[in-house]
Parts: structure tokens; sequence; C-alpha cells
């Protein structure tokens, strides 16, 4: 018998079709021990997760899961499917794995069959994981999976991931013994002498010869009528795309509507945390650090979580209804006036989310000018990280008022802000197409996935993995620049400090910047000048002040500048980078960076520092400036020369300054 406490490490690979419904049972398998990375000696992207199973003799595996990217055939027409092929035709690459997970979209036997057989004549362990059997039973099929075993010569396990239904057998069957057929599915001998075409057309006979009397096909009329019905809606040449800006408007307008409540309560308990802090830490610099500097950037980060988190709710459940791939199929004539085609649609969208994973997923389109167009303006889109300062500017400057009954004007505004990225990014695609010379031909091919309600969990884990990478890793550097920033403002050349204190006659019933305890609201008002001039007169107003001059026709101050400069590391530092201006000096803590914001009055205009035209102003010129240097890191990675991200930053660089300064001038 053999020792149950002795562990075994097992490598899986999963592959499949598309729409297959592999990341639903990545995610089933593997819950939130996940990450990601890229495969060796390449930019495309990996994700790998790992599961404990227990197996029939009571031995212990460790199962590490490759999550390889969707694919039709071992023919590769594109980057990412070269480096899956690659992967399980080389057994001495890195990641080549002990087992190969096939995972077959039940109700469309034939098509997903026909890469499995080119796996499984690579004479390497194949399982085959039947999905969607909820599918399959719904349209009254009926699948002898025994006999289809049999004459494929691998395990097979009928599974529906989606209900979680046979995942018990299916993690039993990866930890046994999986066998090698040695008998060619598709002889070589039929093949020969053959064009692709014709060698398509003969491995899909093969197919057929195979699945006869494994598959009895009785498609239920309501269902088949249901699915049809709601396609002619969807898809229609002109109700597609009104459908679809509905349900655009009613995500915002919800986005906003429903956070509003659990944004005001975060706002709440950490102005309570910089009260408390202000109280009861010591007076010093490192308190007034905790304070003022990490406790207000960090402020900035978790405030926006809730928009966050139900934004990528709404898109994971259009995601995993179907109904994005209607977006995508109704969008490709549109694409192609502009240069682009159906393909582009997924990167396109996917960055509302990020744009680097976004230009990442390009790789999907075979043409090198078209993807290179995509990678070019995916970054147009407005994505997560442009959300918080729409959310704070938009907070700012448009009325909380209700048009019609029942339209929020803040929502109404946030979805032009998307139009508008959107409109930017199709608009400078058409200029491209004239300008990037390619006689290469395109074509654009996409199955529609059957309809089905969203899967909760898969949709939890979509929220959970997008928000700790916006609390994490947007956190980490929103944090440090924040802490820079506290220090730059803080402090100032020489004695510039001490001479306006002595310029405003400092005694003892006024105390300086980092004390006040117990002072009357005269006295607030006192020290408030004070903190105003010495922020002006800090390093950080230094860098203000030599930055004001070139961006004063777009309507913003110094105060601004700053918050731009330090943005260009990430678009969502901007609001970290305000919180901590703000809060730099005042000693009250009761109230947040909107309020703050808010209540500042213009010296010059005597007005409302932040007005519609200042607040559109900059909405615009976060929409259009290339303010992420990891998504100009992955472009070079993708395109593999500088030239393109120095224009992709130059370009919308130019575009957000002329479309900023109309605005301002427009709306003033």
């Amino acid at each position: 018998m053999e020792n149950a406490s002795s562990p075994d490490r097992l490598k899986v690979a999963l592959i499949g079709n598309p729409n297959c419904g592999k990341s639903t049972l990545f995610n089933v398998l593997t819950g939130l021990h996940q990450s990601t990375a890229n495969f060796p000696g390449a930019t495309v992207d990996k994700k790998t997760g790992s599961v404990k199973i227990e197996g029939p003799s009571g031995k212990t595996f460790f199962v590490d899961l490759l999550d390889l990217p969707g694919a039709y055939s071992l023919n590769p027409k594109s980057l990412d499917e070269k480096i899956a092929v690659e992967l399980l035709q080389d057994k001495n690459h890195v990641d080549h794995p002990d087992l190969t997970l096939f995972i077959a979209d039940a109700s469309n036997l034939k098509r997903s069959l026909y890469l499995a057989a080119q796996i499984i004549d690579l004479k390497i362990p194949v399982l085959i994981a039947l999905n969607m059997m909820d599918v399959v039973e719904k349209r009254g099929m009926e699948i002898d999976d025994k006999l289809l075993a049999q004459r494929l010569g691998v395990k097979i396990v009928p599974i529906s991931a989606r209900q979680a239904r046979g995942i018990n057998e299916l993690k039993e069957a990866l930890v046994s013994p999986a066998e090698v057929k040695s008998k060619d599915i598709f002889p070589k001998e039929i093949l020969s002498d053959k064009n692709d075409a014709q060698q398509t057309i003969e491995r899909y006979r093969v197919i057929t010869e195979i699945i006869t009397g494994c598959l009895k096909i009785k498609m239920k009329k309501d269902e088949e009528v249901f699915s049809s019905r709601t396609d002619k809606i969807l898809t229609h040449k002109i109700w597609g795309y009104l459908i679809f800006l509905i349900v655009l408007l009613l995500i915002f307008e919800s986005v906003f509507f429903i956070s509003s409540y659990p944004m005001r309560w975060i706002e709440m308990l950490f102005l309570f945390f910089s009260k408390w802090g202000a109280l009861h830490l010591p007076q010093g610099e490192l308190s007034d650090l905790l304070v003022n500097g990490v406790l207000a950037g960090l402020s900035g980060v978790v405030v926006f979580v809730p928009q966050i988190a139900l934004l990528f709710f709404f898109i994971a459940m259009l995601e995993d209804s179907g109904y994005m791939a209607r977006v995508s199929f109704i969008m490709d004539k549109v694409m192609r006036k502009f240069g682009l085609n159906g393909r582009s649609v997924i990167p396109l969208l996917s960055g509302v989310a990020c744009a680097v994973p976004a230009i990442m997923s390009t790789r999907t389109i075979s043409n090198w000018k078209e993807r290179l167009i995509t990678i070019m303006v995916t970054p147009l889109m407005s994505c997560s990280a442009r959300l918080p300062v729409y959310a704070l500017l938009i907070a700012l400057v448009v009325p909380a008022e209700r048009k019609l009954g029942f339209f929020n004007m803040q929502g109404v505004v946030l979805m032009a802000m998307y139009l508008i990225g959107f409109l930017a990014a199709i608009g400078s695609a058409f200029a491209m197409k004239y300008i990037i010379k390619s006689q290469e031909r395109s074509y654009f091919i996409m199955e529609l996935p059957p309809y089905r309600s969203p899967r909760w969990n898969n949709v939890m884990l979509s929220i959970i993995d997008r928000v700790k990478v916006f609390l994490f890793d947007a956190g980490k550097v929103i944090i440090a620049i924040s802490i820079i920033l506290w220090f730059l403002a803080s402090h100032a050349p020489g004695d510039k400090f001490t001479q306006i204190e002595k310029k405003h006659q400092i005694d003892s019933s006024f105390t300086p910047l980092s004390s006040g305890r117990g002072a009357g609201p005269a006295c607030r008002t006192g020290r408030g000048e004070v903190a105003a001039e010495k922020l002006e007169a800090s390093y950080a107003g230094i860098l203000g002040k030599f930055i004001e001059p070139a961006i004063k026709p777009l309507g913003f101050d110094w105060k601004v500048g700053i918050a731009l400069v330090t943005s260009f590391a990430a678009r969502e530092v901007f609001v970290g980078t305000m919180s901590t201006i703000y809060s730099v000096g005042d000693e009250s803590n009761d109230q947040s960076i909107r309020e703050k914001m808010y209540s500042e009055i213009d010296p010059e205009t005597k007005r409302p520092r932040y007005t519609f035209a200042v607040g559109f102003s900059l909405m615009i010129f976060y929409a259009f400036a290339m303010q992420c240097m990891s998504t100009l890191a992955v472009v070079y990675r993708e395109t593999k020369n500088w030239r393109w991200p120095v224009i992709q930053f130059i370009y919308m660089g130019v575009l957000a300054y002329v479309a900023s300064f109309v605005a301002f001038h427009l709306f003033k």
C-alpha cells in the first residue's frame, strides 16, 4: 500500500475551442488558486492554477493546471495558437504537460473532435472532458460516451462545468494513468498529397464516421425558436446597436446609483481614521506622514472599489451570458470600415478593464495591419484606471439630478465619456488605415455561443480578480507616490516656511501647521491661509508652478499640474495625488477630497475652482492622454519596436491637449 502522505505533482494543460467552457472549468477546479505570467521567451499570457486531489489509492496529488489559448486546429493562424501548438508538440518545452485535458463542447461534437483528434495523434496522454452536458440534455441529444471513448482510444468524462457536475469524476481521472493511442485517428496515407482544404474535408469525414452511432440529435423546438428569435433582435442591423447602447446606459446608471452608498460609507470611515490619527497620534512628521500621506492616498484607492466591482459585475454577466459575442458579431461590419475587423472588438471591449491584457489579446488577430491598428487605438478606450478620475470629477461638477424622472445625469455623463473614448479609438483607426500599408487579406470567423444564465461563481471570481489588481497593483503605486508627494508638499527650499510664518505673525494663539489641537474657527482660517502659502512654496508647489503656464489654457492650475505629472505612472494616481495635496496642512480632517475640491475658490475669478468647463476639460485630457507606463511597455513587447509606443505616446498626448483646450473654451 502506498503512503497516503507522500505527494506527487502533475502538470496538466487545458485546451479546447473558443467558447467551450474552458475558463469556467479552470475556475471551478482552481478557485482562487490562480496566477498569470508569460510563457518563457514570448509575450503570450498564460494563466496557471493549482488543485490538490486525493487519488483512488489515497495518494495526494498536486495538479498544476495551465490554461492554454482557445484554438480550432493545430494549424496555427495567430501568435497565441502557435504557442499552444508548440507547447504540445515539443516534449522538451519547459511547460510541456504530463497530461492534456481537452475540453470538448458536447453540444457541438463534430467541431470539437477535429482538434481533439489532432492532439490525440501527437501520441501524448489525453483526457477528454465532455463539457456542456446540461445543454445536450436540454436539446434532447444523447451521447454514448463509452462508445466514443472506445473509438478515440482515450478516456472521456461527461461534465457540466457551469453546474459543477462530474467534477469529482474528472478529478479522479486526472490522477489516473492515461492511455496513449498507438494508431493514428487520421492515417497519414489518406492525408498525403492533399492541400489544406482537402485535408480539412478528409479529417471531417473521419470525424463524422467516428461520431456516427455515438450521437443522437433531437433538437427541442422551443430552444431553437428562442435562440433564433433572440438573435434576430440582438444582431439586427439597427436594433442590435440600439439595444447595446441601452444596455450600456443602464450599466452606468446603476454604477453611479448603487455605488454611491458604499462609497459614502468608505469616505466616512477614512474621515474617522484621519480625525482619530490627528487627535491621538504624537505630533510630528511621522504622524503627519501617516495621516496626510499614507491614509489620504489610501482613501483615494479604496473609495472607488464599489464602482469598479459593479462595473466588472455587469461586464462578467454580459460575457457569461453569451451577449458579448453578439456584440462582436454586429460590430464586424462597422470595424472593417475603420481598418479593423470583428476580432478587434474583443480587445477594445477588454480595454474597458485594462489596456495591458487587452493589447495582449490582439494576438488572436492574424492580419498584421489590423492587429497593429488595434494595439495603437485600444488605450483610447476608457479603462478602469480612468473610472476613479471620472467618478471624482463627475460628482464634483455634474449635479446628481434626474431627467425624465429616471436618467441620472451623472450616469449619462459617465456613459458619454466611455462613448467618447470609443469614438476616438475608431476615428484614430480610420486615420491609421490609410497611413499603415499592408496587402495582407483578413477574415473574421466567429461561432455564436448558446445563451446561458450567468454562472455566479465565475462572475464573483472575475470581480475579485479585477478588484485585487486595482487594490494591490495600482494601490502600491498610489501609496508610493502619495508618500513622495507628502514629502514634496511638506518641505520647501531654505527657510521659506519660516518666512511665511513670520509674515503672518504667528503667535501663541495660532500654532504651526503640524499642530493645532483645540483651536477655534478663526484660528483654523488663519492656519488655512498659512497652509495654502506653505503648499505653494513647497517643492511640490514649485513643480506645479513650473508646469502651470503650459496647462493654464486648458483651465488647470498648478495643483492639477502636479497630478498630471504623477499620473503618467498610472492614471488612477490622479485621485491619490489630489487627496494628498488637499490633505497636507488640513488639521480638521472633516471633509472628503471631493468636498475640499468643491469648496475651493479661484482667487482670480472669485468663483468655484472646479466649474463644469474645468471638470470636463480634465476628463477629456484623461480620456485621451497616454498616462500608463505599463501600457507603453506592453506595446513595445508586442510590436518589438520602440517606434510604435513612441508614436502612440505622442499622438495621444497631442490629441488630449487639443481636445481638452477645445472643451474648456467651448464650455467656459
